[in-house]
């Protein structure tokens, strides 16, 4: 295995540790009231409480057509162990869900590299977006909020932020000073489907009237995961069935038996346990003048990848060139290798720095990450592919004064990444990414009217010494928004941009076998940068009884860059060769809630939640894993104590497949949950018990790698225990 020397923290985040100490007295936001946070529409539109959006350079801005978030009780309830499966209820949100421990959020019909996951504002810095096999290093357990940001307006995030971005809010640097001698939040987990065990906790202290300090950790564990039929889609199991035949017409009476009984496996997907724990620890310092906060944290994940029947099964030409002897000793080594594991883990540094300033500027920000990451894919006991990735990011900000209705923010970013894959199938070489971004976002209100405007210019660096490829992109990205509020609180509004995006090192670099995702790998290193015009068109509608959103989209790409199966096959692999194709996506999201009437102590509300996406390559067909129709309906008793909701979520069949991509079949999933507050609603317990997918059908989502082979949960049974003191 390759040794490198591991570098230090780099500059930069010395020098905005040195910028922030340098100014007066710095004081962070608190949770709620300051002039940098935006109330909008929450998934929970008839809950008491304002979601407030607290997303570094959207905040006090109007141009979050499509934003949405999830906290508090209805954060618990929707827990999963990987942030993609949390968020799936909310309009326009599907997940990747290659496994329970790896699946991240889908967006509008995009995943990878076009959807930006973020803690505080700032990325990651984990190796999800290069593949979907790659868990996300954000542990849902110890979360406030997560806030899902869609439209033109999240490309101040960067051009990989397409198509939205992810932003995980957690204490880990504390927003306030405790009240208190101590706040204490917990909770507790336990779902039938996998066997999960889960609980985390965060303790604040503060130390002084302006010092607080953080503590949190967090465990989960669970087995292999049941569904509710055959673990196999029809086409795999045809698949098998044929396979087991020719076997035993070859006289292979072993394999054959173990072909038939994969064809019939039904109740579990095997290879789908996980074990993960988290820690971390934070101090800052808070006063009238501003703040600064350092964190450190560490995240460790075990999972199982379950395996595709038949991607190990070699037919035709190479069955041919073997005998029988040959064919056996095939079979033995593959059953010595063993399923494919991955373990992974994150050391993390963080920074947070605001100093309040007058004049022209209000307030400057810096925020910072450092991280080091490992990613190791197991073949049964054997080490088969080590990824490494040291990353940076940096961003700091300038939000101006409010004046006259004009306000704004405007600042830098940099982000840095070392990557480096080593064994026999490290399908990507070394290579480092610079990328450096300079942005800025304005807003003017007058009246019942808002305008928006945004810019970014990016310089991006992908360099593989070992190959002698070095790639320069530069890449510019704006957006402009209207919009108009009526004297009845009926918002209309348009948003359109133009964004550019660089090809990621995987999708240049890409050459050979991907164990994990049970693929051949090919990129381009001779891409351009990825172009797109898109537009909005939104309406919102806010009263005490009613709260409606709609959004209409659409995006035209040129150069649009994808992975798609040719049909061909490389050391027993599938070959998926990196593309650019023009390519066009549109769609609707729609979100209501109602209120029905008031009884008993109790208000009964329905909601509803619609999305659609239509993508297709010009001249290729259908983009390939997009998800379908999708209808979720909701009724909802609430009272001050007790919640009681039963939902049903509808899937319509996805027949728009690319070459080599099966049908989906649609579903339904039938819900029920209630909350219980024992000491009322400022009691700090909460009680949850839910039932999801009561009639344990088979579900298989359209944007999964894995649909056919590792479809959702079967019958889930949950309890969820949280205090707040």
């Amino acid at each position: 295995m390759q040794v490198r020397t591991k570098t230090t923290l780099p500059t930069l985040l010395l020098t905005v540790s040195s910028l922030a100490v340098a100014s007066p007295a710095f004081a962070q936001e608190q949770e709620a009231g300051t002039e940098a946070e935006t109330t909008v529409q929450d998934d929970d539109f008839h809950s008491d409480e304002a979601i407030v959006v607290t997303a570094p350079f959207l905040a006090n801005l109007n141009i979050l057509a499509g934003t949405s978030a999830i906290s508090g009780d209805t954060l618990t309830r929707e827990l999963e162990p990987q942030i993609g499966e949390t968020l799936t209820k909310l309009p326009g949100v599907s997940a990747t869900s290659f496994t329970p421990g790896a699946s991240r959020p889908v967006l509008r019909g995009f995943q990878g590299e076009r959807i930006r996951v973020l803690t505080d504002g700032i990325g990651a810095i984990d190796v999800s977006n290069t593949s979907a096999d790659h868990g996300v290093t954000v542990e849902p357990l110890t979360l406030e909020r997560i806030e899902v940001l869609r439209g033109p307006a999240v490309l101040l995030f960067g051009g990989q932020a397409v198509g939205g971005a992810v932003n995980a809010i957690d204490k880990r640097i504390p927003r306030a000073i405790p009240d208190e001698a101590f706040h204490l939040d917990a909770a507790a987990n336990y779902a039938s489907a996998s066997d999960l065990y889960s609980a985390g906790a965060s303790l604040d202290i503060p130390l002084t009237d302006r010092l607080v300090v953080h503590f949190d950790g967090s465990y989960r564990e669970s087995d292999d995961l049941e569904v509710g039929g055959f673990t196999l889609s029809p086409e795999l199991r045809a698949e098998q069935l044929e396979i087991a035949e020719e076997e035993r017409e070859e006289g292979h009476l072993e394999e054959a038996a173990e072909a038939e009984e994969l064809a019939n496996l039904r109740g579990f997907i095997p290879n789908t346990a996980t074990r993960t724990y988290t820690l971390g620890a934070g101090i800052a310092f808070i006063d009238e003048g501003g703040s600064i906060g350092i964190a450190a944290s560490y995240y460790d994940s075990n999972y199982g990848i379950p395996a595709r029947p038949g991607a190990e099964h070699a037919h035709g030409e190479e069955e041919e060139e073997h005998g029988d002897e040959d064919h056996d000793e095939d079979h033995e080594e593959e059953e010595e290798e063993g399923p494919v594991t991955i373990g992974l883990e994150q050391f993390k540094l963080d920074l947070r720095a605001e100093a309040n300033m007058s004049g022209f500027f209000d307030k400057l920000r810096v925020r910072a990450a450092y991280a080091d990451y490992t990613h190791t894919e197991f073949e049964g006991d054997e080490i088969g592919t080590v990824f490494e990735n040291q990353g940076l990011e940096g961003r700091l900000e300038l939000v101006q004064t409010d004046n006259n209705g004009w306000r704004g923010a405007s600042g830098v970013q940099y982000v840095f990444r070392d990557f480096v894959a080593t064994g026999a199938e490290a399908f990507v070489p070394p290579n480092i990414t610079n990328q450096f971004g300079i942005f800025t976002l304005q807003e003017y209100s007058s009246g019942g009217w808002d305008f928006e405007g945004a810019a970014r210019y990016d310089r991006s660096n992908v360099n593989a010494r070992t190959l002698g490829i070095m790639r320069s992109f530069n890449s510019f990205s704006a957006a402009i928004g209207a919009g108009y509020t009526t004297a009845t609180d009926l918002k209309i509004g348009v948003n359109l941009s133009r964004s550019e995006r660089a090809p990621a090192a995987e999708e240049l670099l890409s050459n050979g076998p991907h164990i994990a995702t049970q693929a051949f790998e090919i990129g381009n290193p001779d891409f351009t940068t990825e172009k797109s015009i898109g537009g909005e068109f939104y309406v919102r509608y806010d009263s005490p009884d009613i709260q409606l959103s709609a959004t209409a989209f659409v995006n035209d790409f040129e150069d649009f860059i994808i992975d798609i199966p040719t049909g061909g096959e490389e050391d027993g692999l599938p070959i998926f060769q990196y593309i650019q194709n023009d390519a066009t996506y549109y769609g609707f999201e729609f979100e209501g809630s109602a209120k029905l009437a008031e009884a008993g102590g109790f208000r009964f509300i329905a909601d509803t939640v619609v999305d659609y996406v239509h993508a297709k390559l010009d001249g290729l067909g259908p983009v390939p894993r997009i998800p379908p129709l999708r209808v979720l309906g909701a009724l909802e008793a609430q009272s001050s104590a007790l919640t009681l909701r039963g939902e049903v979520e509808w899937f319509a069949d996805q027949d728009r497949n690319a070459n080599f991509e099966t049908e989906t079949e649609g579903f339904t999933l039938v819900n029920a949950s209630a909350s219980w507050k024992p000491f009322g609603k400022g009691g700090g317990l909460t009680l949850i018990a839910s039932a999801n997918n009561i009639f344990d059908v088979i579900g298989r989502r359209a944007a999964s790698f894995t649909k056919d082979f590792a479809p959702l949960s079967g019958r889930d049974f949950r309890v969820s225990a949280k205090v707040s003191f």
